[in-house]
Order: structure tokens, then C-alpha cells, then sequence
């Protein structure tokens, strides 16, 4: 918003201040409002709705300037503060700061200093206005697909968690979009401007996973004399997701329940605290319970992460949300890939539906994208699923073995023109016309592809 436009409230009893201020700022092309007590200012706040208060702390009355900050902080929607305040009143000023105001001025009040902080605050409201636009289209990227009651039961879960600072268990076979519910956890909070740290604990060997989680102390690692942050630092004030936490260390495990207990850590090689504010959100394929009774994971661990359970059912049991997945990563795959888009024959869609997906989520998504590489027509029918590999023992392997796009264009054209060849019978002439292609171009392809065509 350009200080131009922005509505500014001046709140206090002595008529002098609010008479010099309010021509000072509408000579500066604010727009401006005041109010003479506290209970006015609430009014004011509400009928105005500036963007930016001027509040002085201290004023006779049934409420002073702390009670209306009181009262306006409370509220999900309020205009930043900016207190002022007498001889006698920091301290009091200083608690404002606490309870949520911008910052404080000391009367008399400087004319000049008040229009820097305001044109500064302006500022920050514009970063944070885009900073908020930005999380609402990157809020409409990450959306839980999905109208099956299983699916609306993990949005309107998610929507609960996310604004707590509660620790989450998510549960449920490989990819069927545990890190998307993290994901949505994280951007739904309070934290949603602060760092989504993603820590792979299958992916990082035992013996420094520890380090990796909460660093290490100067000289811990031979031949290093600086410290080095872990995963808990660059999560300080957001969220920690940690992938695969069946697989932590015991050791590892005793320091999360340490630090769940007293908000911080140790590094490794140290002996001093460090003192962060990360929330956890963990993911496993695993029964923790038959865990802790081997004896491989923690009870106390299990039943931290257990407050707030995730169980997301694998897609074979909410096969009605397969055909919005397949709407959606097809419009996915035209915007990252630039393809155009191509419609799915009812048949194809019944053939999806059908299919046991046994990656879930992240099996369709992998295998749209696979069928807008190898499908040239507009319309993707059965024949094309089948050449993509559904439904075929092994369908990642119809292309384990290709290196390339180009080797992969060249088997789909290979098989396709086999196959359009077969259809018209061995007849060349009808096959070229059949896909829009010149009869001598149609030979050149069947010579290069060392088709051979029977007699």
C-alpha cells in the first residue's frame, strides 16, 4: 500500500497532538482520522479501518492506550501500532512493543521521525502483503486432491492441526503424499514465512544423522574448526519434517524427546544448550507400535509424535479420487512441460481407475507425465496407457532401460508405427494416409526402424 493512500488514526486526548499531527500527515498525502479517547479509537478502528494507528499509551478514561491495544491485538485482523509515549511511560511503551507494537515515540513528538517510521512501516506491510499473496498461490499449488470422505477427513484435519504448534505423526505407504500433508501443515500455520526444513533420515547414513540434525560443535569433526548448523537451526522458527523417522538412531530418538521436554539442543561435540523454536512433523510406512515393541523405537518418542495421528489410506481404497489426480497432474504436466493439453477417452479414465497404483500418488503423477511424452494425439485412449506400461507386470520398466527423450520418442514410434501398420493390414499406402504422414517419409521411417513388413 503507498503511503499515499494509506489510512493513518491518530488516538490521543490532548487536542494540540492530534490537531498538529493530522495536518502534518494530510500534507504528506496520508489519509487521516482521530480519536480523542480509547473507546473512540476501538470505534474508530472498526468504521476507518486504518492501516497504521498512532496510539498514545496513556489517557484518562475507563480504557487507556494499552486496553485498546489489548483489545485490537486480539483480534485476527488489526492496523499495525506505533505507541507515544510521555516522561514516565517507557517502560510501559516498552511492553506495548511486547504485546505486539511496531514501535514507540517519545513526546514531544518529532514530525519528521513520525512520517520516517510511518513511510518504513509501509513498507513492511507491502513486503508482507506479497510475502501473504505469494503463500496464497503457493497455498493453491500444494492442495490436497482428492473428494473421497478420506480425503476431505485429511483436509479438515489439516486445517484443525496447522494453526497448533502440535508435534504430527503421518502415517501411510510410499507415496501417497505424506510430505503433502507436512507441506500444507506448515503453510496453513502461523510459520508459514519461516523455513520447511525436509530431512530424509533413510537417506542419511546413522552415524551422522545426529550431526546432521543438530550440528556440530567447533572441532567435533577432525580437520573443521568452525561450528556447523544442523537441520534444527535452519528449521528455527518453522517446521522440521522428518521423513522416514523409523529410522532414527535410539540415541538420536532420546535427544527429540530431550528437546520436545526442554526446547533445546546440543550440538554434537558441545556441552552448552542452544535454545530453538521448531516444530516437528514426522512421516513413517512403518507400525511404530510393533517398533517399540522390538524394541527399536521409543514408546515415550511414539506417544510425543502420536498426539495428532495422520493415517492417509493408500489410493486402491479411495479409488474415486484417482480421476481428479489424473485432471490434475495432466494440467501439472502442460504447465511445467509446455505440452498441449490432451483429453483422457472414458475408457481411459475406467482403465486408470481400475489400476492398483502400488505408488500411489506419486505413481500417477510420474505416469501422466510418461503418457504426455509418448502420446502425439490429442486424445489418449487405452492402447496408449498400455504402451506407457499400465498394467503391465512391471510398468516402470517399458523405459528402465532408455537414457534418453530421443531414445524414448523413438521406441513410442517404433511400436506406434507397428501398430498402425498391423491395423490396415500390412497396407503402406492406407497407413500413411491413416497418421498424416507421406507415403515416402511412412518407408523411410519403417528402413530406419529396420521394421520388416511381411510379404
Amino acid at each position: 500500500m503507498s503511503e499515499k493512500k494509506a489510512k493513518i488514526l491518530v488516538v490521543d486526548d490532548e487536542a494540540p497532538i492530534r490537531e498538529v499531527l493530522s495536518a502534518s500527515l494530510v500534507d504528506e498525502g496520508f489519509q487521516v482520522e482521530v480519536a480523542e479517547s480509547a473507546l473512540a479509537g476501538i470505534k474508530k478502528i472498526e468504521d476507518f479501518q486504518p492501516s497504521i494507528v498512532l496510539l498514545d499509551i496513556w489517557m484518562p478514561g475507563d480504557k487507556d492506550g494499552m486496553d485498546l491495544l489489548r483489545e485490537a491485538m486480539g483480534q485476527s485482523q488489526h492496523p499495525d501500532f506505533i505507541v507515544m509515549s510521555g516522561h514516565g511511560t517507557i517502560e510501559t511503551a516498552v511492553e506495548a512493543t511486547k504485546l505486539g507494537a511496531w514501535d514507540f515515540i517519545e513526546k514531544p513528538i518529532s514530525i519528521d521521525k513520525v512520517i520516517i517510521l510511518l513511510k518504513n512501516l509501509l513498507e513492511v506491510q507491502a513486503v508482507r502483503k506479497e510475502k501473504g499473496s505469494l503463500l496464497n498461490k503457493l497455498r493453491q499449488n500444494i492442495a490436497i486432491i482428492g473428494n473421497t470422505n478420506d480425503a476431505k477427513k485429511i483436509k479438515e484435519l489439516v486445517a484443525r492441526v496447522a494453526p497448533t504448534n502440535s508435534w504430527v505423526l503421518i502415517k501411510g505407504e510410499t507415496g501417497v503424499g505424506k510430505e503433502l500433508v507436512a507441506v500444507n501443515i506448515h503453510y496453513l500455520s502461523t510459520r508459514a514465512g519461516e523455513s520447511f526444513v525436509d530431512f530424509k533420515c533413510a537417506h542419511t547414513t546413522k552415524d551422522l544423522i545426529e550431526g546432521e540434525l543438530f550440528g556440530y560443535q567447533s572441532g567435533a569433526v577432525i580437520g573443521d574448526v568452525n561450528e556447523r548448523k544442523g537441520a534444527f537451526d535452519q528449521a528455527h522458527k518453522g517446521t522440521l519434517f522428518l521423513d522416514d523417522v523409523d529410522c532414527l538412531p535410539m540415541s538420536v530418538q532420546a535427544k527429540l524427546v530431550k528437546y520436545l521436554e526442554e526446547q533445546k539442543i546440543q550440538r554434537v561435540g558441545g556441552n552448552q544448550t542452544l535454545e530453538l523454536d521448531v516444530r516437528i512433523i514426522a512421516a513413517t510406512t512403518q507400525d511404530l507400535q510393533a517398533l517399540v515393541v522390538q524394541g527399536t523405537f521409543r514408546e515415550d518418542l511414539y506417544y510425543r509424535l502420536h498426539v495428532v495421528p495422520f493415517e492417509i489410506p493408500p489410493l486402491r481404497q479411495r479409488r474415486e479420487d484417482i480421476e481428479p489426480l489424473v485432471y490434475h497432474f495432466s494440467e501439472k504436466t502442460c504447465l511445467s512441460g509446455g505440452y498441449p493439453e490432451k483429453k483422457f477417452s472414458s475408457k481411459a479414465i475406467k482403465e486408470l481407475i481400475k489400476h492398483e497404483w502400488p505408488g500411489n500418488v506419486r505413481e500417477i503423477k510420474n505416469f501422466i507425465e510418461r503418457v504426455y511424452i509418448l502420446t502425439p494425439e490429442d486424445t489418449i485412449d487405452v492402447h496408449d496407457l498400455v504402451f506407457a506400461g499400465l498394467n503391465q507386470k512391471d510398468a516402470n520398466n517399458v523405459f528402465a532401460d532408455v537414457a534418453s527423450f530421443r531414445e524414448a520418442r523413438s521406441l513410442f514410434e517404433r511400436e506406434y508405427i507397428v501398430q498402425k501398420i498391423n491395423e490396415n493390414n500390412g497396407n503402406i499406402s492406407k497407413t500413411a494416409e491413416a497418421i498424416g504422414l507421406e507415403r515416402s517419409y511412412l518407408h523411410r521411417k519403417i528402413k530406419s526402424f529396420g521394421i520388416e513388413l511381411e510379404s
